[in-house]
């Protein structure tokens, strides 16, 4: 069994020796097959248009980047403070947006390709982008942390596209909030004038209350002829002069009940007399001027900077090469195996 398994080996080497023979007295030819492959290889890595990819990386805003969002809220106000997270959230939710990616295809990529390739249809195209705009979250632990690719075989137009679309959605995410927040400010401006208005319309029915209880205590101090407080000396008139309201309030006598009665009466305004309307006035104007300036915020941060890039992603030209000449040599061996059947086989019909 021994000198099988021996014999087996043997008549294996054999072949494979055979087998290399026969290569080399074709090596010309596998030779040949291999040049004019990885040649192929060679002149299409040259020719054809290489593609540039331009990267830039955002990440959420500071908190010194949204404090002026937070003019007014927070405390009593009733308006919950903005975060850091709130702001990422929306850039965020902005950047990932259809309508941003509709908007940028149709005020770049669409007349940059039509410019190019003449029309085509727009859905074919607006698929088309996708492989030149790739949006990916770089880390998954780290959510609000985003890089924007763009790949154009023009390196310049490429970095400024990218640039360009973090700059769009920005400005989109930076609108929406200053809307909300301006929003949230007049729903509480709105309020305020109630409560003001509800106020002076409370101080007017509490007016008109203290003018009827200081009537009907004058009628009661004309009819006891009380026209001055009565003089009395010691404690009693302490506790008289500090309960001369309510059911008492006749003993002012009626010359002092005529005289506020008739400044009540005449009274503009019950503004001064109202306790907080001061404060409500004040932050009602505060709220309904409330104007916020953009360029005080910002909702994302870029993470470095971004410059035309200057070596291709596509065509890896090395790699084009190796695999040219591979399959050439392979394809040459091939060749040349076929070749020796054949004259083989024509040897023997001979």
């Amino acid at each position: 069994m021994s000198n099988d398994r021996e014999r087996v080996i043997r008549d294996d080497e054999i072949d494979l020796v055979e087998l290399m023979a026969r290569l080399w007295c074709h090596r010309l030819l596998v030779l040949v097959t291999t040049l004019l492959v990885g040649a192929v290889a060679v002149a299409y890595s040259m020719l054809v248009t290489p593609t540039y990819e331009a990267k830039v990386f955002v990440q959420p805003p500071t908190q010194n980047d949204i404090a002026h969002l937070n003019y007014g809220r927070g405390g009593s106000s009733g308006l919950m403070m903005l975060s850091v997270k709130d702001i990422s959230g929306v850039y965020s939710r902005v950047l990932q947006s259809e309508s941003l990616r509709r908007e940028f295809f149709e005020s770049n990529y669409l007349p940059w390709v039509t410019q190019r390739e003449g029309r085509r249809s727009q859905d074919d195209l607006y698929n088309q982008m996708s492989k030149v705009l790739v949006l990916e979250l770089v880390n998954p632990e780290s959510p609000g942390r985003y890089s924007v690719a763009v790949k154009l075989s023009d390196p310049h137009l490429a970095a400024q596209w990218a640039m360009r679309y973090v700059q769009m959605a920005g400005e989109r995410a930076k609108n929406e909030v200053l809307k909300d927040v301006k929003a949230d400010a007049m729903v509480k401006a709105n309020n305020l004038e109630r409560q003001i208005a509800l106020a002076r319309e409370t101080g007017a029915h509490k007016r008109e209350d203290r003018i009827a209880q200081l009537k009907e205590a004058l009628i009661i101090a004309k009819s006891i002829g009380l026209v001055r407080p009565p003089i009395i000396s010691g404690d009693i008139a302490k506790e008289l002069s500090a309960n001369m309201d309510g059911a008492l309030t006749y003993m002012r006598g009626s010359e002092a009940l005529e005289a506020e009665i008739s400044n009540l009466e005449r009274r503009s305004s019950d503004d001064p007399f109202i306790s907080t309307l001061r404060e409500q006035q004040a932050d009602f104007e505060f709220y309904q001027s409330l104007a916020i300036d953009p360029a005080t915020v910002e909702v994302y941060r870029q993470d470095g900077g971004i410059e035309s890039p200057d070596m291709p992603v596509n065509p890896k030209k090395a790699l084009i090469i190796l695999l040219g000449v591979l399959v050439g040599l392979f394809l040459g061996v091939i060749l040349a195996l076929v070749k020796h059947v054949w004259l083989s086989n024509q040897g023997v019909r001979s």
